[in-house]
């Protein structure tokens, strides 16, 4: 697998993201944002994987290492600022992929400045968590990362017990939850901020993408509906049988 280019990129308040560079570094191309409980590193092979463009750029979001802090002043405000910040280092980029809270933010950012392409897979809006924000408040006081994931896992996205367990069994991957898990409370109270009626009303072409096996039903079903409604010109894709983590090469 190819060796991706890293470089910093200093954002407001004193913070940075990175941005993993894979393929041309001179070439503009496609920019990956990942949502919660995800990072650059988990989407190396995805990146590597395409070949629709010349580069391909994951943003590695603030709160997630080797990026800069959240800082005290974080909101919805601030990671659409970010990706701007990434955007103006790339000129030229060809079109922006956003996964999840990804998604949400590229939708955000589509509105301040022109986008050729936008594609967002199950972007999440409010009320997305919001029923669980009192508890995942007193879990990230108690830097109780154990009870995030549980949280974030049983309580949000409804996953089987059974699952979680599995999860938790695996102490690699548990622990890459637990860190994962960290700015997990400032990012849902940034998802329940308030949205203007339209987005992305900027972008030249949007794709939004659903997973068969959410197509209606709460969390991501629903959060997406929300979405579109607020995305009227948008093509609407589904990918059947598939889940929150589709398979991203099927549509790009």
């Amino acid at each position: 697998m190819e060796q991706a280019i890293q470089k910093r990129v200093p954002v407001g308040g004193g913070s940075w993201v990175t941005v993993d560079v894979h393929g041309d570094p001179g070439a503009p191309g496609l920019v990956v944002l990942p949502g919660v409980m995800s990072d650059a590193h988990a989407w190396r092979h995805v990146a590597s994987a395409l070949s629709t463009w010349p580069s391909v750029l994951v943003v590695n979001r603030r709160g997630r290492a080797p990026s800069g802090p959240l800082t005290d002043s974080y909101s919805l405000r601030t990671e659409v600022e970010d990706l701007g910040a990434v955007l103006d280092v790339f000129p030229g980029t060809s079109a922006v992929f956003g996964w999840s809270y990804g998604g949400l933010i590229a939708l955000l950012a589509a509105d301040e400045r022109p986008l050729r392409r936008l594609i967002a897979y199950e972007p999440v809006m409010r009320p997305f968590g919001r029923h669980a924000l009192p508890d995942l408040k007193a879990a990230r006081e108690n830097e109780d990362w154990d009870a995030t994931v549980d949280i974030v896992n049983r309580k949000i996205t409804g996953l089987d017990p059974a699952r979680v367990e599995a999860l938790r069994a695996d102490r690699e991957v548990w622990e890459t939850l637990r860190r994962l898990s960290a700015p997990l409370y400032d990012e849902t109270l940034a998802v329940n901020e308030p949205l203007p009626d339209v987005l992305a009303r900027r972008a030249d072409h949007v794709d939004l993408i659903i997973g068969g096996a959410n197509r209606g039903t709460a969390p991501y079903g629903t959060a997406f509906d929300d979405v579109r409604r607020r995305v009227p010109a948008a093509t609407v894709h589904e990918l059947p049988g598939q889940g929150h983590l589709g398979s991203v090469r099927r549509i790009m």
